[in-house]
């Protein structure tokens, strides 16, 4: 709409992608600081509470009482400030705002079947999210395969030339970095603000990824690929970051909010989508290392307890290990934090490094 005024009244600073990002950012961020409060009372009166897992630490039963489905209000916030500033004939925004709402109604479903469940077990069953999750990453998919300007070839880290074109076969293999990411967010928010700080570091340095492809002189010189258009979801993503960013304010230790479901997985879902837009698929391991730790630290612990009858963690996903071991909450998340920086400023320097 930002892009349309410019069109009509020639407000030339509206034409560029970092101002109406700013823009963006802003109007989110102010919009989740003002919602959250009001929804965590809503919330608080209609027993929206979230339920807590059985085999959980012990500690987490005093939040049993917190509200969740905070995903909600930053999901409107980010929808809304990215629906005022981006150009809404693009492409490749209009994909961005879709992964954000076809994951996030998956997650909404499965929050409130718990929520009226009154148990962490009544959600979505695991065959039903992933068809759920197939479903919309196959949308999203064909969406890009056939109406973009994206091609499917495959790029790996490090190296500027693409390994071959996956033809029909990138539809799958985008589909199921979706999936995959989308449930490793979703295994990770545990602890308080713990997927949301990495999820920001990780959408900051898609952003410069996904800014450099769209920039014909930038991607030339870096020799990034080049993708027309594509920079246009980077002010979803700042719209997203400052959605997140206010939300952190009651989301950090002790939270007085979670994001639940509805948050996670489209969080994890959009940053899949940034990996793919700007050809980072095999680079998310990197960028979102900490995700990957978590889903493999599950991966492994069923693993050796189906084929060993033996543990490999006290608990999965490992942020629950740390927790039997004795560490402070704050701790594992601060440290988890840390990690994830590092592995995004490791990322970052893919750019030069090619």
């Amino acid at each position: 709409m930002l892009y349309w005024l410019y069109q009509i009244t020639s407000i030339n600073i509206l034409q560029y992608i970092t101002v109406r990002a700013g823009i963006a950012f802003f109007v989110s961020f102010c919009i989740t600081l003002f919602l959250v409060p009001k929804f965590v009372k809503w919330a608080k009166s209609k027993n929206a509470h979230q339920p807590i897992y059985d085999l959980a630490p012990k500690s987490h039963q005093e939040k049993s009482h917190t509200p969740t489905m905070g995903g909600l209000v930053f999901l409107f916030s980010t929808i809304f400030a990215s629906v005022l500033c981006v150009k809404l004939d693009n492409i490749f925004a209009l994909g961005g705002i879709l992964s954000i709402t076809l994951f996030g109604l998956i997650g909404i479903k499965d929050d409130i079947s718990k929520i009226v469940g009154s148990s962490n077990q009544a959600g979505l069953s695991k065959r039903a999210k992933i068809v759920l999750q197939t479903i919309a990453g196959f949308v999203i998919a064909l969406l890009l395969f056939y109406n973009s300007s994206l091609g499917s070839e495959l790029y790996i880290p490090f190296y500027k030339n693409s390994l071959g074109n996956l033809g029909l076969f990138a539809i799958a293999f985008w589909m199921l970095v979706m999936i995959s990411a989308s449930n490793a967010v979703n295994l990770t928010d545990g602890l308080d603000g713990l997927a949301t700080v990495p999820s920001i570091f990780s959408m900051l340095t898609l952003s410069a990824f996904v800014y450099i492809s769209g920039h014909a002189i930038l991607s030339t010189y870096l020799l990034l690929p080049k993708i027309s258009g594509v920079g246009e979801v980077v002010i979803i993503a700042a719209a997203l970051v400052g959605a997140l960013t206010a939300f952190l304010w009651y989301n950090c230790y002790p939270a007085e909010v979670f994001m639940g479901d509805s948050g996670s997985l489209s969080l994890g879902a959009f940053i899949a989508y940034m990996a793919i837009i700007s050809k980072n698929e095999l680079l998310l391991i990197l960028i979102g290392f900490v995700f990957v730790l978590e889903t493999l630290s599950v991966i492994l612990q069923v693993g050796s307890f189906k084929t060993r009858k033996k543990r490999i963690f006290y608990m999965a996903p490992i942020h629950h290990h740390f927790e039997i071991k004795g560490w402070a909450e704050n701790k594992i998340i601060i440290r988890f934090w840390i990690i994830a920086l590092m592995s995004n400023l490791i990322a970052l320097m893919e750019i030069k490094l090619r």
